[in-house]
């Protein structure tokens, strides 16, 4: 099988690139620098690279790479929070455009099977309910990369309904080594020792699931996976309270933790945004990032369970192997 991955080089396309690859499956990357280390490591890993962009190439170079795929996975996008204003447009154009060009260019050229990731966030705050993938949106976005990917996910819904051969993932918070998000930074703080001895919104959940279980699950999509169906990839929720529990259970920074009222933890993001991005920093303590952490985000993935053979380990385990590897990392 000829699969063309478009989003292999970030964190969660390095683990669903390696769950394709080994499957024995022929892959093609398509990748902004095919001399970039993380392309090249591809390549060693046994991919073909294809030189592309999915906002900046031209239609007929990104058609040319699709062409001969019998599978086109398009897992590109560009997640950020507290992202300057003057960058929002560049986002929306890499996770809404570039969402539909792929789409539209393999279903153009008649590409037997189509994967989507989308993400749970697209499904917004889901308060005290434990949602599956029926669940309607109920809460106004609270970010801008929440507000680009739910209007990514609308355009693949709409591929969907009008009969493209199209299955929609949705990874829910996936964690791991590495990971570029705002809990990624934090943990990697933590490790490290350097984290102060606070935090806020005890309150909020995360469904949390490790990056290579999410991987799994996605290679088990192209498998297994039902053309027009979506599957949430979740794990486990777990509260920020027993989040920062499990941190605590481990080495690292503090043991001792004092909840900020969310105004003062407002504040804290509020002033710290513009000093991260005047160092060039993703400002992963900002306005965003702490409006987001009160989000309620329960969700089920019991029909990746039933329907693809999906298996995640509890977030607890997934968050103690990710501080140790974290750990491991700061001492090299």
């Amino acid at each position: 099988m000829q699969i063309l991955l478009t989003g292999a080089t970030g964190f969660i396309g390095r683990s669903l690139a390696r769950a394709l690859l080994d499957r024995g499956w022929a892959l093609t990357a398509l990748v902004r620098n095919p001399a970039a280390p993380a392309a090249l490591a591809l390549q060693q890993a046994g991919a073909r690279l294809a030189g592309g962009d999915v906002v900046t190439s031209g239609r007929d170079t990104l058609r040319a790479a699709l062409r001969g795929a019998d599978v086109v996975f398009h897992n590109a996008g560009w997640y950020e929070l507290g992202l300057a204003a003057a960058r929002r447009p560049a986002m929306q154009a890499a996770n809404v455009q570039g969402t539909e060009t792929i789409l539209g260019l393999a279903v153009e050229l008649g590409v037997p099977k189509i994967v989507y990731t989308s993400t749970a966030t697209a499904y917004g705050d889901t308060g005290g309910v434990l949602a599956d993938e029926s669940f309607v949106r109920q809460a106004p976005p609270r970010s801008w990369y929440e507000r680009t990917k739910t209007d990514a996910h609308a355009i693949a819904r709409r591929y969907q309904e009008q009969g493209a051969p199209l299955i929609i993932v949705c990874p829910a918070q996936v964690i791991g080594p590495g990971d570029h998000s705002v809990f990624g930074d934090f943990a990697r703080l933590y490790a490290r020792g350097l984290l102060p001895p606070a935090a806020w919104a005890p309150e909020g959940v995360f469904t949390m699931a490790h990056v290579d279980d999410v991987a799994a699950a996605m290679a088990l999509a192209v498998e297994r996976g039902q053309p027009g169906v979506t599957y949430l990839l979740g794990g486990t929720p777990l509260t920020m309270r027993e989040l920062i529990e499990t941190w605590k259970q481990t080495p690292g920074g503090f043991k001792p933790v004092i909840w900020l009222p969310r105004p003062l933890a407002w504040l804290t993001g509020l002033l710290a945004e513009p000093v991260l991005h005047l160092f060039g920093r993703q400002a992963f303590l900002s306005r965003e990032a702490i409006n987001s952490s009160y989000a309620r985000l329960r969700f089920s993935s019991a029909r990746a369970e039933r329907e693809l053979g999906a298996c995640f380990r509890p977030a607890r385990q997934a968050w103690r192997e990710t501080l140790a590897a974290e750990r491991a990392a700061a001492r090299r």
